[in-house]
């Protein structure tokens, strides 16, 4: 007899994957296609179905091996009703009832989570956070939220809105994220970078200093892009050097707030970490050790997610798992 087969969905502005697996977190089979929000959710809805259909056709599989659908995708979301509710990245999205749409497709259950929750279960059982029980896991993608791990168990909230550190105000003005001048997600995110780094060439301008920031390409100052403050960094050049360091400092500040408050073992950090690596997290150690309570700072690991570029896939399979409870078995 075959054994129960797991599906992972992961939706995201740019693309979706749809993953397979019968022994999480190998990935058995993965197939992508480009999500293209402006066409609407019903494309995209209607290839998650021809592309889970096909990956278990190609696995000499059908439906009735199939065990649970988990669907990893950004806020906002109803995680109790299943549904999609217009997330930055999906803003024709509106109120979808994703979960509902599936689970009528190949009649087995499909649950829904965050990304930021999603790539928490993933750490917590298959990558940095193995046996932790309290633990914080960052996205810190084009935003920046958290998924919480409290005494073993995920923590959604009262109305599953727990983790969005993003929207802690650190500073009075300053970049902005997540609707807030100064927030967490306006200085410590793929687009807080771009605010940072900004900011730091206007004034290296005005002092008529040189920065790779702005010869690349001929981009004008609003054009620069995380990816261009690490290729700048690698290079050596000051400036995009001193927006990394800059902007791991305000993520060391908000990792201070969730240590004092949650006092977790682990905050493994997606994202941006694995692109800037020590570069961005060692200055974040620094802040934690001067802001956070001290006790609390030396209990708690600060590392990048050990799933590497694979938390998304692993992250949507966790999600399904999680539903079921099934992690005990792997």
């Amino acid at each position: 007899m075959a054994k129960q087969t797991f599906a992972g969905i992961d939706i995201g502005g740019t693309k979706t994957a749809v993953v397979l697996s019968s022994e999480p977190p190998q990935i058995q089979v993965r197939l992508a296609f480009l999500t293209r929000p402006e066409k609407g959710p019903e494309l995209a809805i209607r290839l998650i179905v021809e592309n889970l259909t096909k990956a278990l056709s190609s696995l000499g599989r059908n439906r009735t091996n199939l065990a649970a659908i988990g669907i990893s995708c950004g806020s906002p979301l109803d995680s109790a009703r299943g549904h999609i509710q217009s997330p930055p990245n999906l803003p024709t999205w509106k109120d979808v009832p994703i979960c509902q749409i599936l689970e009528s497709q190949f009649g087995v259950p499909c649950y829904l989570e965050n990304d930021a929750n999603a790539g928490a279960l993933a750490e917590l059982h298959f990558g940095a956070a193995r046996g932790a029980k309290n633990f914080v896991f960052l996205t810190m993608g084009t935003g920046l939220g958290a998924g919480l791990i409290l005494n073993g168990e995920l923590h959604h909230g009262a109305s599953y809105a727990a983790g969005e550190i993003g929207h802690v105000r650190l500073t009075r003005c300053g970049p902005r994220g997540h609707g807030k001048a100064g927030s967490a997600e306006g200085w410590a995110s793929g687009g807080g970078m771009a605010q940072v780094a900004a900011m730091y060439v206007n004034s290296a301008v005005a002092r008529g200093e040189d920065t790779a920031l702005i010869r690349a390409e001929n981009r004008g100052i609003s054009q620069i892009t995380a990816r261009d403050v690490a290729e700048a960094a690698r290079a050596g050049d000051a400036v995009a050097m001193a927006v990394v360091k800059r902007v791991g400092e305000k993520l060391g500040e908000a990792m201070s707030i969730l240590i004092d408050v949650i006092n977790p073992e682990c905050i493994a950090v997606g994202g941006l970490a694995l692109r800037f690596k020590e570069d961005l997290l060692q200055p974040a150690r620094k802040v934690v050790y001067r802001e956070a309570l001290r006790s609390s700072a030396d209990s708690c690991r600060i590392v990048s997610a050990g799933l590497g570029e694979q938390i998304g896939d692993v992250a949507a399979l966790c999600v399904a798992l999680n539903g079921l409870r099934r992690f005990k078995d792997y």
